[in-house]
């Protein structure tokens, strides 16, 4: 029925343009297409994230880069091998005789050949591979406190959302209730029970309170759109949260219990070890190069004047490299890299003590939070014990409102401060998650 009436609503609209419009413009349809509908819980988000976010794609594409560049230097220490053909045809000089030059009468050359290099032994090529491999790792490390990070944002941005939600709808009940109480007044004043000071008092909060709730509804549309920009999905979606804004259940681990979690899973960490590992590979390949090199080098093939008139020929060698002077190049490297190697020591305490920071704050937060709701939960109660009290109180005794205004005051705050629980209790858990990496499980 609702479709039924929408499509007539429509065909009545450009009944009433007609007369403004052209023949030709009376056979377009007025016809808005809907925007699809997404529903989404918060696993469900986390997992959208970690599909379309612009960021976590950007660092899968970074390890892409690193394993191209580990290929790279692991082709030097295996076998290279080509081949060449070559056609020529061509003169000597023969010298001068009678004054005059002499030379060859012109005849072909064809020579085919395959030509194989292996490095024997060469400790700054096997070094080089290695710490290409750990610069992978730190790709992927890098990518993980990424998809760690961009998770942590969208759990926030979803209970962000879902506190607007909370807010409306808590807005939507307070404007209810004045309705309520507003007509409750008139009907007293016009009994001579309540003054028109009354009945006005009442119908400013009630406008108050209805300016709140528009503010509230554009709230929630407004963190929806930086909620899907985060997500990396189109714009042009209805999006609908199936999660619920509720109290955590699960107690606050100890400090020493979540650190050694932090510890274990924090991608941070394993980056950084990989960076430290990387600063000493690369030292170590430098240093490698005072050492010397074995490398051997061979080619066959088939060389002759005429294809079917050709012998074969090789040729075969090893090559030993021995440094002796680049001018202290190598060893300016040397200390560069060494310096490269204590600043990758240096940022690795610094990035434990950002993590134990950040557990330790995410822990003392949590855990105030908790008690907040548990506080903001029991002033709710008395709130709505004000409210029905003030209202019977102006009922028998007919006293004024500004009690009874003031016990909603207390209600619509009470509600306020048990939404802002609630969303600091949630949002204190993700953060904890974060703490600890493991925002994958949060649900």
């Amino acid at each position: 029925m609702k479709i039924y009436a929408r499509v007539m609503w429509v065909f009545l609209v450009a009944g009433l343009l007609c007369a403004q419009r052209s023949p030709a413009a009376e056979s377009l349809p007025l016809i808005t297409p809907e925007m699809p509908v997404l529903r989404l819980s918060l696993k469900e988000a986390l997992e959208a994230a970690l599909n379309k976010n612009p960021n976590v794609r950007l660092y899968k594409e970074r390890i892409e880069a690193a394993r191209g560049a580990s290929r790279t230097q692991l082709g030097a220490l295996l076998p290279n091998l080509a081949g060449s053909s070559k056609f020529t045809n061509q003169t000597f000089f023969l010298g001068t005789i009678g004054g005059a030059p002499v030379r060859t009468q012109p005849f072909d050359i064809a020579d085919a050949r395959g030509t194989l290099s292996q490095s024997l032994f060469s400790w700054s090529l096997i070094e080089r591979w290695r710490a290409s491999r750990a610069a992978l790792a730190v790709s992927e490390g890098e990518a993980d406190t990424t998809k760690n990070d961009t998770m942590a944002t969208v759990a926030l941005q979803y209970m962000e959302v879902l506190r607007n939600y909370e807010t409306a709808d808590a807005r939507t009940a307070n404007v209810e209730l004045y309705k309520e109480l507003v007509a409750f007044i008139k009907n007293r004043q016009s009994g001579g029970m309540a003054t028109g000071l009354d009945t006005a008092r009442l119908e400013t909060q009630l406008e108050n309170e209805r300016q709140r709730l528009e503010l509230a509804k554009s709230d929630v549309e407004r963190t929806k759109l930086i909620l899907i920009n985060a997500l990396g999905i189109d714009f042009d979606v209805k999006l609908v949260l199936t999660d619920e804004l509720k109290a955590p259940e699960e107690p606050v681990p100890t400090q020493e219990y979540a650190m050694d979690v932090a510890l274990t899973n924090r991608p941070e960490i394993k980056a950084q070890e990989q960076r430290v590992q990387v600063s000493t590979l690369t030292l170590s390949s430098i240093k490698g190069e005072r050492l010397p090199s074995l490398q051997a080098q061979g080619d066959y093939g088939l060389i002759g004047n005429q294809i079917n008139n050709s012998t074969s020929t090789y040729n075969v060698g090893v090559t030993l490299s021995i440094p002796l002077f680049d001018g202290g190049q190598r060893e300016g490297r040397i200390g560069e890299s060494r310096s490269h190697l204590l600043q990758e020591e240096i940022k690795m305490n610094l990035v434990t003590r950002q993590i134990t920071m950040e557990l330790r704050e995410a822990l003392v937060t949590l855990t105030s939070a908790k008690e907040q709701l548990r506080i903001a939960k029991d002033g709710l109660k008395a709130a709505v014990t004000e409210v029905q009290l003030a209202r019977e109180r102006f009922r028998l005794l007919s006293s004024n409102s500004l009690e009874l205004s003031n016990a909603l005051f207390s209600l619509v705050r009470a509600r306020d401060n048990l939404i802002d629980g609630l969303f600091r209790a949630n949002a204190s858990r993700v953060n904890l998650a974060r703490a600890t990496g493991q925002v994958e499980a949060l649900r």
